[in-house]
């Protein structure tokens, strides 16, 4: 988990916060308009709380709601449906368990 005080995270922080690779983000920049971190001189990426958000949604919508082709997912996005929102939250919760069990499951070995 990442500090929330933080405006802006590195790629490989968006990578590690949300579970896509760096190489699946580059190639979401160019098929979400509503995608697009900052870049320094260098070329550099950096995301806001809110580009980790609609990647995690995007990420749902593929592997949650199977639906994988490019305009559908932009249309998902467009309908911005409260039933997947909530979905979405929950799953979120549930991983957040999830991970707070195996390191209790840690300690007890």
């Amino acid at each position: 988990m990442l500090p929330p005080d933080k405006q802006y995270y590195s790629l490989r922080e968006t990578e590690l916060e949300t579970g896509v690779p760096a190489s699946t983000l580059r190639y979401w920049e160019k098929q979400f308009d509503e995608l697009s971190p900052r870049k320094d001189g260098h070329g550099n990426r950096y995301y806001t709380r809110e580009d980790q958000e609609l990647i995690k949604r995007i990420k749902y919508i593929r592997d949650e709601l199977h639906i994988t082709r490019l305009e559908a997912i932009r249309r998902e996005l467009r309908n911005n449906t409260k039933h997947s929102d909530e979905r979405q939250a929950a799953l979120d919760i549930l991983l957040r368990v999830k991970e707070e069990l195996c390191e209790i499951r840690k300690m007890i070995k």
